[in-house]
């Protein structure tokens, strides 16, 4: 029951993501769009380059639902910039970049189509969308333009483009989605997946320290610091990190200075440094979900059993040397080419690889431990994503995403 109601809620969510119907604000002939999620792919000399996503206006025309049959382009910026007047020249079908103010988004619609505009792109003056709705005393809603608005984040990477070259071109559709997505059924076994294969990794390997530790008691009496000492050598050999209640506080709050720095550091040095730290946490994650599967094979025991002294390292075994040229040249392709549209495979597997391995080193000793770290995790989102407003104009978790 409870996997139905997780599966049904999530269904509900993502489907309505795309489609959102308002009741609320004033809604007549002209003026009676439901609100969707626009997909803006840019392109820059010929070449596309990012893809944003804004929301579409209450009023104007239907959008197309394939990117295939959408037409492309040309950008040009709205002069003046707030459109609330006639520009100083006329276009050509272009879409019109205007800023958010001065004058209703209906009056920057008519202004735009009356000058030759073949769409709208609005950009907020904020990180987040709003709704473009009509204003009570506004007639003249018989637009014909498209109008959608980009948050302001991706306005200004937008016009940056424009100011690097002299052919920007867009694309404007608003993809249909189905109420029922196979892909979400799909991310949703892969993350359940991922937790089961990391429980039943760690169960297995605490099958197996039971049995050494049946086998102790066979040979010998040993004493409770005989049994404590013995499992401080486990941990400590297989690189097990059991967290306690501290420990579990200092994660939160260290998640926050990291968010933190995330938001007030954002640049491309900085979105390097973390690609590196994930190509090489999803290589030593992979090189250990590899040598622990590859040594189940009959074939590959020998190799798994025997160690060689490596420098900086210490002991490795063949199969690890083996298999690491291979799982570092997935990380590093995956580096290289992570903005190529197959890369999403690479990094689910890398990601899946880095997740799996953190479970296993890391473990929660008892229900204590897990309740006081969940808490503390629940009040983390809490906080980034709706208290952060307060001291930082804007949601910190928003933005960062």
């Amino acid at each position: 029951f409870l996997f139905l109601l997780l599966l049904f809620r999530s269904i509900t969510v993502f489907a309505g993501d795309i489609v959102h119907v308002d009741d609320k604000g004033p809604k007549r002939p002209g003026c009676d769009n439901n609100f969707v999620l626009i997909k803006v792919p840019v392109w820059v000399d010929g070449e596309e380059e990012m893809q944003f996503v804004g929301v579409g206006a209450r009023f104007g025309p239907t959008l197309e639902s394939q990117e295939k049959r959408a037409d492309r382009i040309t950008v040009a910026l709205a002069d003046p910039p707030d459109c609330c007047s006639n520009p100083k020249k006329k276009l050509i079908g272009e879409a019109i970049l205007v800023h958010r103010g001065n004058c209703s988004f209906v009056t920057k619609a008519n202004v735009a189509e009356e000058a030759g505009a073949s769409a709208v792109i609005i950009i907020n003056n904020q990180t987040d969308l709003m709704k473009m709705v009509c204003n009570a005393n506004e007639m003249d809603l018989t637009i014909g333009i498209p109008v959608v608005m980009l948050p302001q984040d991706a306005g200004e990477s937008l016009k940056s483009f424009m100011a690097m070259s002299s052919r920007v071109s867009i694309q404007i559709y608003s993809p249909k989605r189905p109420l029922f997505d196979v892909a979400e059924v799909f991310l949703w076994l892969m993350a359940v997946g991922t937790i089961i294969c990391a429980s039943y990794w760690s169960a297995l390997t605490a099958r197996k320290e039971a049995i050494e530790l049946e086998k102790l008691l066979k040979l010998s009496r040993p004493t409770v610091d005989d049994f404590e000492t013995k499992e401080k050598q486990r941990d400590s050999s297989s690189g097990v990190l059991e967290i306690n209640i501290a420990s579990a506080i200092c994660f939160v709050v260290l998640a926050s200075c990291f968010l933190l720095m995330l938001y007030k550091l954002m640049s491309s040095l900085f979105i390097r440094i973390l690609v590196f730290l994930l190509c090489f946490g999803g290589f030593q994650g992979l090189l250990h979900c590899s040598v622990f599967l590859l040594g189940r094979l009959r074939w590959c025991e020998p190799a798994a059993e025997c160690y060689v002294g490596v420098p900086f390292v210490g002991p490795v075994s063949y199969l690890a040397l083996a298999a690491a040229p291979f799982c570092l040249a997935l990380a590093v392709l995956w580096g290289l080419f992570r903005t190529a549209s197959y890369a999403w495979i690479g990094q689910d597997i890398l990601g899946i690889s880095l997740m799996v391995a953190v479970l296993q080193f890391v473990h929660v000793p008892n229900l204590k431990v897990g309740t006081v770290l969940l808490a503390c995790a629940l009040l983390y989102d809490i906080f980034w994503v709706f208290l952060s407003k307060l001291w930082f104009n804007k949601s910190v978790m928003i933005a960062v995403s």
